[in-house]
């Protein structure tokens, strides 16, 4: 057991003159709690500004997506660089920036899904019938013979600040139905 040996009075009357001391506090305080208060405006923008991109990039996919859905004609490849060049526009990401689109039809003699054609811009590889089978918890119902349209992006977001978010790669992945024909024609050759 530790034995308690008195301060001398001299030590204890500086240490609670010092305790009670209050001039100067506000500058101290400031001094302690404004890296910290900077450090949080400077996250609280970060995720914020994280979280309206993805939106951004969300909200551009799904733009394609419906463009692309009413179509009647065969769309080409100028279609295509048109759907990118819109996808650089919307999201203003100063990053890469990878568009894919796939038409995928339903085969329900065989139960599987099988790619009608698959165009992309940016770094990206278009997608064969082994890879979109393997999608069949992330695809929807489709009765036979239905296609869908299946739009992808992909937009690097850098933060402006380093406060605990890395650089990220923002994905989306939407699919819509053709309205206006039962299915979306790609024509390679115009």
């Amino acid at each position: 057991m530790l034995n308690y040996i008195p301060l001398p009075y001299r030590i204890r009357k500086r240490l609670s003159g010092f305790r009670d001391e209050t001039d100067g506090t506000v500058a101290v305080e400031a001094v302690v709690m404004l890296p910290l208060i900077l450090w949080a405006f400077c996250g609280l923008f970060v995720f914020f500004d994280a979280y309206r991109q993805n939106a951004i990039s969300q909200k551009a996919a799904y733009t394609i997506s419906d463009l692309i859905s009413r179509e009647t004609a065969a769309i080409d490849n100028d279609y295509i660089d048109g759907m990118y060049s819109m996808l650089n526009f919307l999201t203003r990401s100063g990053q890469e920036r990878r568009l894919r689109i796939t038409i995928v039809r339903f085969d329900a003699d065989d139960g599987e899904y099988h790619v009608e054609w698959s165009e992309t811009r940016g770094t990206m590889d278009p997608l064969d019938d082994a890879v979109v089978n393997g999608w069949t918890d992330t695809l929807p119902v489709m009765v036979d013979e239905e296609r869908l349209i299946l739009v992808e992006t992909r937009t690097v977001y850098e933060p402006p600040f380093t406060v605990g978010l890395s650089q990220q790669t923002l994905q989306t992945f939407v699919f819509t139905r053709p309205r206006f024909a039962p299915q979306v024609l790609f024509d390679a050759s115009a």
